[in-house]
C-alpha cells in the first residue's frame, strides 16, 4: 500500500521546495494552524529529510495562556497611550461631573414640575422632616464617636468628648468648594495634638486616619446594599468589599490611597515636605480587622437612612416600596456621592443615583420630593452639629470656639 504513494509524496516534497520560505510562516498566515512536526526551515537541498520542530516540554502547555495575557497587555497598553492622547477636561473631571449629575437631577425637576406642585405636606408631614433633622443631628455625633473609635483602634489614646466635639464642627467644611477641608483641618488638629489627641502625631498617621474612615463608612454602606437580594448580581458585589478589609488586602491599597491623599493636602495645607514624607513611608501595620470602627460607621450610616426614612413617611410613600429596596438604594446613593468626585457633600450625585435605582418601581415626582428634602433635613442636621458642638465649646469656657481652631 506504500509504493504506490511514494511517487506522489516526492513530487509534493518538490513542489514544498519550490515555495518561497519564511520561518514561522504557517504561525503568520491567518487561519492557518501550524501542524504538529511542521518544518522549522527549509528544507535541505541535498533532499535530506526535514527536521522536526523541538517538542514543548511536558505539563507546560501549548503556551496560549501566557500569549493571550501578553496580548491582553498590548491592548491595554495601546487604550492607555490612546487616552493619554486626548487632552484633558477644561477644570478636571469633578466639575463635569457634578455639571452632569446636577443637570440630570434638573432635567429630572422640570420634566415632573406639576406632579411636584401637586404634592403638598400636612401638619403630620412636616414633623416627620423635623424629626428627620433630629436623626441627621445625631447621626454626625455618632459619626464622631465613629471617629473616635478609629483613633483608639489605631493606638492614637483619643480624648472622647473633645475628639467627638472637633469632629462634629470640621464636618462642616466638608461643603466648602474642593470638598477636602474638612480632612484638611483634622490633619492639621492631629500633627498639633489637638483636636481630641493626647499628643501630636506624625504627618503619615494623620492621613491615615484621615484616609481609613471614609473609606470604612462606604464599605459599611455597601454591605448595606447587600440585604437587598440578588439585584443582578449587585448584591454580592456589595459585599466583596468586606473582604478587602482584612490586612494584607487593605494595607497596600490605604499606601495607594495615603499617596494621592497626601498630594491633594499638600497643596491646601502649604506643607508639601513633610506631607510628602508621609506619602513615602511604608504603609503601617494594621492592629487585624477593623470591627470597631466598621460597626460604628454602620451606626452611622443606619441613623442617616433613619433621617431618609421620615422624609419617605413624611411623603406617606412608606408602603410604596419594601423597606429593604429603600435601604438597598438609600446605601447604594450615599456611597456613590461619598466615593465619586463631584460637589461637595455628593450634591446631585447622590439625587441622580437614587432616582436611576429606585425610579423603576416609584414614580419620579415623589421621589424627587423624597431626595430633595433629604437633602434639606441633612444639611440642616449637619449644620446644627456645628453649631452645636460649637457652642457648648464657648459655654465651658475653654476659649474660642472650635470653629476658629
Amino acid at each position: 500500500m506504500t509504493l504506490p504513494l511514494r511517487p506522489q509524496l516526492e513530487r509534493l516534497r518538490a513542489r514544498i521546495a519550490g515555495m518561497p520560505w519564511r520561518p514561522g510562516s504557517w504561525r503568520s498566515r491567518p487561519g492557518i494552524a501550524q501542524p504538529t512536526g511542521s518544518l522549522s526551515g527549509p528544507p535541505d537541498p541535498a533532499g535530506a529529510p526535514p527536521a522536526a520542530a523541538p517538542k514543548a516540554p511536558a505539563g507546560r502547555g501549548s503556551g496560549a495562556a501566557p500569549a493571550m495575557a501578553r496580548s491582553f497587555a498590548s491592548v491595554l497598553a495601546a487604550l492607555r497611550t490612546r487616552l493619554g492622547r486626548l487632552p484633558p477636561l477644561p477644570g478636571g473631571l469633578r466639575p463635569w461631573i457634578t455639571l452632569a449629575s446636577l443637570g440630570f437631577v434638573m432635567a429630572a425637576l422640570l420634566g415632573n414640575a406639576r406632579p411636584l406642585l401637586q404634592l403638598g405636606l400636612d401638619p403630620q408631614g412636616w414633623l416627620w422632616l423635623v424629626l428627620g433633622v433630629g436623626f441627621s443631628l445625631l447621626s454626625v455625633v455618632v459619626n464622631g464617636l465613629a471617629w473616635t473609635v478609629l483613633l483608639r483602634w489605631l493606638g492614637l489614646r483619643p480624648r472622647w468628648e473633645a475628639s467627638v466635639a472637633h469632629f462634629m464642627v470640621t464636618n462642616l467644611r466638608k461643603f466648602l468648594p474642593g470638598g477636602i477641608w474638612h480632612l484638611a483641618a483634622r490633619v492639621q488638629a492631629l500633627r498639633r495634638g489637638s483636636g481630641g489627641v493626647e499628643a501630636p502625631q506624625s504627618a503619615a498617621s494623620s492621613v491615615l486616619v484621615v484616609v481609613l474612615e471614609p473609606l470604612l463608612a462606604a464599605i459599611a454602606a455597601l454591605a448595606l446594599v447587600g440585604l437587598g437580594g440578588w439585584q443582578g448580581g449587585l448584591g454580592l458585589a456589595a459585599l466583596l468589599p468586606l473582604g478587602l478589609l482584612q490586612p494584607r488586602w487593605l494595607e497596600p491599597l490605604l499606601a495607594r490611597l495615603e499617596r494621592r491623599k497626601a498630594s491633594d493636602l499638600a497643596v491646601e495645607l502649604g506643607d508639601p515636605e513633610s506631607l510628602a514624607q508621609a506619602a513615602g513611608v511604608p504603609p503601617a501595620r494594621l492592629p487585624g480587622y477593623p470591627w470597631p470602627p466598621l460597626l460604628a460607621e454602620l451606626a452611622f450610616v443606619l441613623l442617616r437612612f433613619a433621617g431618609f426614612a421620615c422624609c419617605v413617611w413624611a411623603f406617606d410613600l412608606q408602603l410604596s416600596l419594601p423597606w429593604i429596596t429603600w435601604l438597598s438604594g438609600f446605601a447604594l446613593a450615599w456611597t456613590v456621592g461619598l466615593v465619586v468626585p463631584g460637589a461637595p457633600g455628593g450634591l446631585g450625585v447622590f439625587e441622580a443615583v437614587l432616582l436611576l435605582r429606585l425610579g423603576g418601581g416609584l414614580a419620579a415626582a415623589p421621589l424627587l420630593a423624597v431626595a430633595l428634602s433629604y437633602r434639606l433635613v441633612a444639611t440642616l442636621g449637619d449644620v446644627l452639629a456645628s453649631l452645636l458642638a460649637d457652642l457648648d465649646h464657648r459655654l465651658a469656657g475653654r476659649g474660642p470656639g472650635l470653629s476658629s481652631q
